[in-house]
């Protein structure tokens, strides 16, 4: 345990619950103010950040560092694919699929974004243009974040030896002080980004679990008593799932919410316009391609309008992503040992951004449908009654609404138990299995915070928290940037990549020898040179920083380096030399 850590996020965390149930106005008052500050002086940093972020993830996953492995080189991952996937949604944007699938789309559809104010609201290319800026909120550019993080904690981990922490990733920049006051700063607020973030979408989920029981149940409005009943209940579920371990709890409750969205999906597309549900999917894809430019062009634009929509939307749901980088990233690193960089850019930003494309699109493009044959969807009362107003206008929809609630509660559930563990992982210094009643403390830390804030300061400190935690993404832009640069140090000192170049050098060097010496008619053979004429003079081999970076105390099992740096793979040669030695 590191006490420290600990200590002083459990301190903050006792003093926001404090702040927020004594003065949940000031509170909102203080996270207003700080939410203007940030959206609209720092809207620009958010925006350039996110672009530099999915670029960077493209050219680790398709570049030459594509082959790179999150462990040994002959590793293989622990998870099948379609657990991973379960568990990467699971932990990622659950709930927000069932909350904001029907809201946000039909939002632009009778409002539209700055940029598109010629479209006509409520025609059918409004209904494209809503679901291409949903997709631009949730799609590729969202799980970037995500995949960064992620894929840098797994590398440093799984890879390099280091400890599982945040702080960790900083140590090719700042060395041992990394370790020192600036580490322990970096983890505890990773803990309370984690811990208060992951509360608001309890508080959202309880909330809208609340609402299904009075649609459904066709009781009056529910009490204080029973939403924290509800939380009450919900919280032993997830504590009991998060100290059961990733593979029995996590992953099996991770496959069937998967089937069981996949399943609600279905039916909506079969029971919705069918043949309108099925245009759109091609449709919206190729509309968000080719407006992207213009989706991306609002960040830059000053007009009054274009500002409010940014720091409604787009800003807000930047920050937002990169306020919960350490949970998701941390949880995704967890799960992805033994990917390698390509299948893991791959999996985490391709394929959650497809199943967003069509989950959106089925339920958004239902809800826009409805609206334009006279279901007056946009009349719902509030955003947790929406799904549950769309589903009641398809057949079964007192079925379906129960399905739909059982999915939020699984959602629910996922998430709070995944940020449970990895809130004590980085209290017990990056422990991959923390002990039990580490994890029963956040969690029941988590649960109460959700229950305090909805009971103590109802929706008025539920949204002053969330907008602090839009605050608290400002400085820690700060490290994702770091985290960028730190892991691309590491990848140009990593082993594969010295063999790779190692192997180009030698290749290289025995193709001009042989034509300058036999013309075509030769074959390469290996033989020795002085020491600062061979294809490895430009290495030195003595330097620290590529003999002593692995440190095996703090991975499960130490990579047989080697063996492995002796031996170059067809598929650790660049395609340029392999067709040098062709010739």
């Amino acid at each position: 345990m590191d006490r420290i850590v600990f200590g002083v996020a459990a301190a903050f965390v006792v003093g926001v619950i404090a702040w927020g149930v004594l003065s949940p106005d000031g509170l909102a008052d203080f996270a207003a103010a700080g939410f203007v500050f940030v959206t609209t002086d720092f809207g620009w940093l958010f925006g350039v950040l996110t672009v530099v972020v999915f670029l960077f993830m493209m050219w680790l996953g398709f570049g030459r560092h594509r082959v790179v492995r999150l462990g040994q080189d002959d590793e293989k991952p622990e998870f099948s694919t379609i657990s991973w996937v379960a568990m990467l949604f699971s932990a990622g944007i659950g709930i927000g699929l069932l909350f904001y699938g029907p809201l946000e789309p039909m939002t632009f559809f009778l409002d539209l974004p700055p940029a598109f104010a010629d479209t006509t609201p409520g025609s059918d290319g409004a209904m494209h243009i809503a679901l291409a800026q949903t997709l631009f909120h949730w799609g590729p550019v969202a799980w970037a974040y995500y995949a960064l993080v992620g894929g840098a904690v797994a590398y440093a981990a799984y890879r390099k030896g280091r400890t599982p922490l945040m702080s960790a990733l900083l140590e090719p920049i700042f060395g041992q002080r990394s370790h020192g006051v600036l580490g322990k700063v970096v983890d505890v607020f990773s803990i309370v980004v984690t811990l208060f973030g992951t509360a608001v979408s309890l508080g959202i989920g309880a909330l809208q679990i609340g609402r299904g029981i009075e649609i459904v149940g066709g009781v009056g409005p529910l009490g204080n008593a029973v939403i924290v009943g509800v939380i009450a209940v919900l919280s032993v579920a997830f504590i009991l799932s998060a100290v059961s371990g990733l593979k029995r709890g996590i992953r099996a409750l991770s496959n069937i919410n998967m089937a069981l969205a996949g399943v609600l999906a279905l039916f909506v597309l079969v029971v919705g316009p069918t043949v309108l549900l099925l245009n759109l999917i091609p449709g919206v894809l190729m509309t968000f391609v080719g407006e992207l430019p213009a989706l991306m062009a609002q960040s830059a634009a000053t007009s009054p309008d274009a500002q409010g929509f940014m720091s409604a939307w787009t800003t807000y749901y930047w920050a937002w992503w990169v306020s919960w980088t350490p949970f998701v990233g941390m949880f995704i690193a967890k799960i992805s040992r033994g990917r390698t960089l390509r299948e893991f850019v791959t999996t985490v930003i391709v394929v959650p951004s497809v199943v967003c494309l069509i989950w959106f699109t089925i339920v958004g493009g239902t809800t826009m449908w409805l609206e334009q044959t006279g279901a007056a969807i946009s009349e719902a009362a509030s955003g947790q009654d929406m799904l549950f107003t769309v589903l009641n206008e398809l057949p079964f929809g007192a079925v379906t609404s129960v399905l739909a609630m059982v999915s939020i509660v699984i959602f629910f559930v996922t998430s709070a138990d995944s940020a449970s563990i990895v809130m004590a992982s980085l209290s017990e210094q990056g422990n991959p299995t923390p002990r039990r009643w580490t994890i029963v403390v956040w969690g029941v830390a988590l649960a109460s915070i959700a229950a305090v804030l909805l009971v103590g300061g109802g929706q008025v400190a539920l949204s002053g928290l969330q907008s602090l935690m839009i605050v608290s993404a400002l400085p820690f832009a700060i490290v994702v940037i770091l985290v960028m640069l730190a892991w691309a140090k590491d990848l140009a000192r990593d082993p594969l990549t010295i063999r790779r170049r190692y192997a180009r050098e030698a290749l290289d060097q025995g193709v001009r020898a042989g034509i300058e010496e036999h013309g075509d008619d030769f074959v390469l053979g290996v033989v020795a040179t002085a020491p600062d004429e061979g294809a490895g003079a430009w290495l030195d081999t003595e330097d620290p920083a590529l003999t002593d970076w692995y440190r095996p105390g703090a991975a499960e099992r130490e990579p047989a380096m080697s063996e492995a740096s002796a031996s170059v793979t067809a598929e650790s040669v660049p395609a340029s030399s392999a067709g040098s030695t062709e010739s």
